[in-house]
């Protein structure tokens, strides 16, 4: 499955990995595109930008080893992207 991602700055990044890894829903050729997904990480830390931004910075590496198809592993997104878990 592939998911895209894009960070604070409006770049574009594309993860690669099975579909269990962003969604607990069965997925096959007949389900609707795009669909929503996640992504789990690390937070590393947070900041603001110059427009008043919550921002965060994030990384895949834990807990499920993932990175971008560029080998990128950290991202700064927008805090409102950020869903907490329980687990």
């Amino acid at each position: 499955m592939e998911c895209e991602l894009i960070d604070a700055d409006g770049r574009l990044h594309v993860i690669r990995d099975k579909v269990p890894i962003f969604t607990t829903e069965l997925l096959d050729a007949e389900s609707k595109y795009p669909t929503p997904g996640v992504l789990r990480c690390e937070i590393v830390g947070g900041l603001q930008d110059r427009n008043g931004r919550e921002l965060v910075r994030i990384c895949t590496e834990k807990p499920d080893g993932i990175e971008s198809t560029e080998g990128v592993r950290e991202f700064t997104i927008s805090a409102s992207l950020l869903k907490t878990s329980q687990t």
